[in-house]
Protein backbone atom coordinates (compact mmCIF):
# COMPACT_ATOMS: atom_id res chain seq x y z
CA UNK A 1 0.00 0.00 0.00
CA UNK A 2 1.51 3.31 -1.06
CA UNK A 3 0.76 5.71 1.75
CA UNK A 4 2.43 8.60 0.00
CA UNK A 5 0.79 7.97 -3.37
CA UNK A 6 -2.74 7.91 -1.95
CA UNK A 7 -2.46 11.31 -0.24
CA UNK A 8 -4.05 14.08 -2.33
CA UNK A 9 -1.89 17.10 -3.18
CA UNK A 10 -3.51 20.41 -2.30
CA UNK A 11 -3.03 23.11 -4.94
CA UNK A 12 -2.57 26.62 -3.48
CA UNK A 13 -4.21 29.73 -4.94
CA UNK A 14 -2.40 31.11 -7.99
CA UNK A 15 -1.17 27.70 -9.13
CA UNK A 16 -2.67 25.87 -12.10
CA UNK A 17 -2.11 22.18 -12.74
CA UNK A 18 -3.01 20.79 -16.17
CA UNK A 19 -2.61 17.29 -17.56
CA UNK A 20 -1.79 17.29 -21.27
CA UNK A 21 -1.56 14.55 -23.82
CA UNK A 22 1.01 11.80 -23.27
CA UNK A 23 0.57 12.28 -19.48
CA UNK A 24 2.63 15.50 -19.28
CA UNK A 25 1.68 17.49 -16.17
CA UNK A 26 2.27 21.26 -16.37
CA UNK A 27 2.37 23.33 -13.19
CA UNK A 28 2.25 27.14 -13.49
CA UNK A 29 2.75 29.46 -10.54
CA UNK A 30 4.05 32.86 -9.53
CA UNK A 31 7.72 31.88 -9.89
CA UNK A 32 7.46 30.06 -13.23
CA UNK A 33 6.35 26.92 -15.01
CA UNK A 34 7.52 23.32 -14.67
CA UNK A 35 6.62 20.15 -16.58
CA UNK A 36 6.84 16.49 -15.60
CA UNK A 37 6.31 13.47 -17.84
CA UNK A 38 4.48 10.71 -15.99
CA UNK A 39 4.39 7.00 -16.75
CA UNK A 40 1.48 6.03 -19.00
CA UNK A 41 0.03 3.72 -16.32
CA UNK A 42 -0.35 6.43 -13.67
CA UNK A 43 -3.68 8.31 -13.78
CA UNK A 44 -3.82 11.97 -12.70
CA UNK A 45 -7.04 13.80 -11.79
CA UNK A 46 -7.27 17.50 -10.93
CA UNK A 47 -10.45 18.51 -9.09
CA UNK A 48 -11.45 20.87 -6.25
CA UNK A 49 -7.93 22.35 -5.88
CA UNK A 50 -6.51 18.88 -5.34
CA UNK A 51 -4.42 16.53 -7.45
CA UNK A 52 -5.08 12.81 -6.97
CA UNK A 53 -2.92 10.08 -8.49
CA UNK A 54 -4.14 6.56 -9.17
CA UNK A 55 -2.60 3.28 -10.30
CA UNK A 56 -4.17 0.47 -12.33
CA UNK A 57 -2.89 -2.56 -10.37
CA UNK A 58 -1.12 -3.46 -7.17
CA UNK A 59 2.09 -4.61 -8.87
CA UNK A 60 5.36 -3.60 -7.25
CA UNK A 61 6.26 -1.38 -10.23
CA UNK A 62 2.94 0.49 -10.12
CA UNK A 63 3.14 0.96 -6.35
CA UNK A 64 6.67 2.39 -6.65
CA UNK A 65 5.75 4.77 -9.48
CA UNK A 66 2.60 5.87 -7.63
CA UNK A 67 4.56 7.24 -4.67
CA UNK A 68 7.38 8.58 -6.83
CA UNK A 69 5.20 10.69 -9.10
CA UNK A 70 3.15 11.99 -6.18
CA UNK A 71 6.39 13.26 -4.56
CA UNK A 72 7.62 14.75 -7.85
CA UNK A 73 4.35 16.64 -8.37
CA UNK A 74 4.49 17.93 -4.79
CA UNK A 75 8.02 19.22 -5.47
CA UNK A 76 6.82 20.96 -8.65
CA UNK A 77 4.00 22.73 -6.81
CA UNK A 78 6.29 23.82 -3.97
CA UNK A 79 8.89 24.98 -6.49
CA UNK A 80 6.56 27.32 -8.42
CA UNK A 81 5.18 28.83 -5.20
CA UNK A 82 8.15 29.07 -2.80
CA UNK A 83 11.22 27.94 -4.75
CA UNK A 84 14.21 26.01 -3.46
CA UNK A 85 17.60 27.04 -2.13
CA UNK A 86 20.83 25.11 -1.46
CA UNK A 87 23.90 26.56 0.23
CA UNK A 88 27.43 25.21 0.06
CA UNK A 89 30.48 26.30 2.03
CA UNK A 90 34.15 26.07 1.04
CA UNK A 91 36.36 24.99 3.93
CA UNK A 92 40.09 25.29 3.45
CA UNK A 93 42.91 27.83 3.54
CA UNK A 94 42.77 30.04 0.47
CA UNK A 95 39.53 28.59 -0.86
CA UNK A 96 37.51 31.26 -2.71
CA UNK A 97 34.42 31.52 -4.88
CA UNK A 98 33.35 34.42 -7.08
CA UNK A 99 30.64 34.69 -9.67
CA UNK A 100 29.98 36.83 -12.72
CA UNK A 101 26.37 36.20 -13.67
CA UNK A 102 25.93 32.44 -13.79
CA UNK A 103 29.63 31.63 -14.13
CA UNK A 104 31.38 30.50 -10.94
CA UNK A 105 35.13 30.91 -10.52
CA UNK A 106 36.31 28.48 -7.84
CA UNK A 107 39.72 28.44 -6.23
CA UNK A 108 39.66 25.23 -4.19
CA UNK A 109 43.25 24.12 -3.79
CA UNK A 110 44.13 22.97 -7.28
CA UNK A 111 46.91 24.52 -9.39
CA UNK A 112 44.26 26.28 -11.49
CA UNK A 113 40.89 27.89 -10.90
CA UNK A 114 37.80 25.94 -11.89
CA UNK A 115 35.29 27.77 -14.08
CA UNK A 116 31.81 26.29 -13.59
CA UNK A 117 28.83 27.42 -15.65
CA UNK A 118 25.56 27.20 -13.70
CA UNK A 119 22.40 26.58 -15.79
CA UNK A 120 20.44 29.73 -16.62
CA UNK A 121 17.36 28.46 -14.74
CA UNK A 122 19.21 28.91 -11.43
CA UNK A 123 20.43 32.01 -9.63
CA UNK A 124 23.85 31.77 -8.05
CA UNK A 125 25.33 34.07 -5.41
CA UNK A 126 28.65 33.98 -3.56
CA UNK A 127 29.48 35.55 -0.22
CA UNK A 128 32.78 36.00 1.57
CA UNK A 129 32.59 37.52 5.04
CA UNK A 130 35.66 38.13 7.15
CA UNK A 131 36.25 35.29 9.57
CA UNK A 132 33.72 33.04 7.82
CA UNK A 133 34.04 30.39 5.13
CA UNK A 134 33.14 31.38 1.55
CA UNK A 135 29.53 30.46 0.68
CA UNK A 136 27.81 29.56 -2.57
CA UNK A 137 24.01 29.92 -2.70
CA UNK A 138 21.88 28.32 -5.43
CA UNK A 139 18.23 29.32 -5.92
CA UNK A 140 15.59 28.15 -8.38
CA UNK A 141 12.26 26.44 -8.84
CA UNK A 142 13.45 22.99 -9.96
CA UNK A 143 14.46 20.84 -6.97
CA UNK A 144 16.09 18.17 -9.13
CA UNK A 145 18.26 20.67 -11.01
CA UNK A 146 19.41 22.44 -7.84
CA UNK A 147 20.33 19.13 -6.22
CA UNK A 148 22.21 17.99 -9.30
CA UNK A 149 24.22 21.22 -9.63
CA UNK A 150 24.98 21.30 -5.88
CA UNK A 151 26.17 17.67 -6.00
CA UNK A 152 28.38 18.46 -9.00
CA UNK A 153 29.93 21.45 -7.18
CA UNK A 154 30.53 19.29 -4.10
CA UNK A 155 32.15 16.58 -6.21
CA UNK A 156 34.82 19.02 -7.42
CA UNK A 157 36.47 18.81 -3.97
CA UNK A 158 34.70 16.45 -1.57
CA UNK A 159 35.32 17.01 2.15
CA UNK A 160 38.21 14.86 3.24
CA UNK A 161 37.99 13.00 6.57
CA UNK A 162 41.28 14.12 8.21
CA UNK A 163 41.04 17.93 8.23
CA UNK A 164 37.55 18.39 6.78
CA UNK A 165 38.73 20.55 3.88
CA UNK A 166 36.56 20.71 0.77
CA UNK A 167 33.16 21.80 -0.52
CA UNK A 168 30.24 20.75 1.67
CA UNK A 169 26.58 21.58 2.18
CA UNK A 170 25.79 24.00 5.01
CA UNK A 171 24.97 21.90 8.04
CA UNK A 172 26.60 18.74 6.66
CA UNK A 173 28.52 16.80 9.30
CA UNK A 174 31.78 15.22 8.14
CA UNK A 175 33.07 12.43 10.38
CA UNK A 176 36.73 12.96 11.10
CA UNK A 177 39.30 10.19 11.29
CA UNK A 178 42.28 10.06 13.61
CA UNK A 179 45.65 10.59 11.99
CA UNK A 180 48.71 8.33 12.02
CA UNK A 181 49.82 9.36 15.53
CA UNK A 182 46.63 8.04 17.13
CA UNK A 183 47.45 4.47 16.09
CA UNK A 184 50.44 4.16 18.46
Amino acid sequence: MSRIGRKPISVPNGVTVTVGKDNVVTVKGTKGELKQLLDRDIVVEVKDNQVVLGRPTNQIRHRALHGLYRSLLTNLIKGVTEGYQKKLELIGVGFKATNAGNVLDLSIGYSHNIIFEVPKELKVATAQEKGQNPMISLEGIDKQLIGQVAAKLRSLRKPEPYKGKGVRYVGEVVRKKAGKAAGK
